[in-house]
């Protein structure tokens, strides 16, 4: 090849023949190309990374189903199994503090009403009051038992307790046991008697199968209203049982009415001879605190005094008995010696003239009323 011959061109400057290509010489890159490489490796690196927190999205997500649901699948809290529960729940769950207390005072002021009605009128009207507005009843016994709660000790337990003691440490109609029929069967009966808790409480101590000295209790349980199937409605005045069928009456708090004496002569005539008569009453009731009053108003309906328990901050507690014929019959001996020499009224007589200005409920046993706040 000569000097000015070029590859695939004749000295006529005609193209003769297409030159073979040969493979380029490996240039150095262009600074431009340089830079450009590495973008787009990053660009490649960012989609890969784009593409891997898919198949982890799907590994969280199925992580936080499992670990954290949301509200909406949550199981549903379950309902009390007690419809009063689930009501009450229903209707306080959605209330402010405030509104809370407001409905503490309104329910506080609905026992005071319902307690001064039931002080305040006689027996034969608080049945009927009862009868006609059943809701009365409940709603006092849930008052009395907010109250009872701060008392030191509630007066139906010592009750319970004294039986319990009685039954296990002596025989029936032994000194400083139970009073029984000629049978030796002890028959209680409980005079407004509430939920007859007395009742319920009884029968639990003698199922449990402790030493009774085998004794046999029977509790009757009276008030206005049949909150449950122990209970008998009644009219504390007038008890469906015949005469001398109870050797135990007790009043536990329940001296209510205004004609509350007639309640004492009910249970004379209910227990039997050597019967025993307790009763449970708030101290603020007695105008001298111990009852002196009261007691001698029982003996004059024929009762003889046992002893007085004072021993409670909020409650006093006396125990009678009903004297057998003998023992009434030296009594009834003596007092007519007396009016030979003096002229003495009859003591009953007083009672009942005193009574027939006013009611006994008015002067012998104020009424528990409770202070407005």
């Amino acid at each position: 090849m000569s000097l000015f011959e070029v590859e695939g061109w004749g000295l006529e400057g005609k193209k003769v023949v297409e030159a073979k290509s040969k493979p380029k010489p490996k240039s150095k890159p262009d600074s431009k190309k340089v830079s450009e490489k590495p973008q787009r490796q990053d660009k490649r690196k960012d989609d890969k990374e784009r593409a891997r927190p898919k198949k982890f999205d799907r590994t969280d997500k199925t992580d936080k189903t499992e670990e954290q649901k949301p509200a909406s699948v949550k199981p549903a809290a379950q309902k009390p199994q007690n419809p009063a529960q689930d009501n009450q729940f229903a209707s306080t769950a959605n209330l402010t503090p405030l509104q809370r207390k407001m409905m503490a005072k309104l329910a506080g002021s609905r026992f005071r009403w319902i307690n001064e009605q039931l002080y305040t009128i006689r027996s034969e009207d608080a049945l009927k009051l009862i009868e006609t507005q059943p809701e009365l009843f409940e709603e006092y016994h849930e008052g009395f038992r907010s109250q009872v709660q701060s008392w030191p000790e509630n007066p139906v337990d010592v009750f319970v307790n004294q039986i319990k003691t009685k039954a296990t440490t002596r025989y029936v109609n032994a000194p400083g046991g139970l009073p029984g029929l000629a049978d030796k069967k002890v028959v209680i009966a409980d005079m407004g008697c509430g939920e007859a808790q007395l009742a319920k409480d009884v029968a639990k101590f003698m199922s449990t199968g402790k030493k009774t000295k085998k004794i046999n209790i029977q509790v009757h349980s009276f008030d206005l209203k049949k909150a449950n199937n122990r209970v008998t409605v009644a009219d504390i005045k007038s008890i469906p049982l015949p005469d001398g069928s109870c050797t135990v009456v007790i009043f536990c708090l329940a001296l209510m009415g205004t004609n509350f004496l007639d309640f004492i002569n009910e249970a004379y005539r209910l227990l039997a001879p050597r019967g025993e008569l307790w009763i449970a009453e708030i101290k603020s009731r007695f105008s001298d605190e111990k009852g002196d009053e009261f007691i001698n108003a029982l003996k004059n309906l024929g009762f003889f005094h046992k002893s007085t328990d004072d021993s409670n901050k909020m409650f006093t507690r006396f125990e009678f008995f009903k004297p057998p014929p003998d023992i009434l019959a030296e009594r009834r001996a003596k007092e007519e010696k007396k009016r030979k020499f003096v002229e003495k009224e009859d003591k009953l007589e007083v009672l009942e003239k005193k009574r027939q200005k006013a009611p006994e409920g008015e002067w012998l046993l104020k009424p528990c009323i409770y202070k407005r706040r």
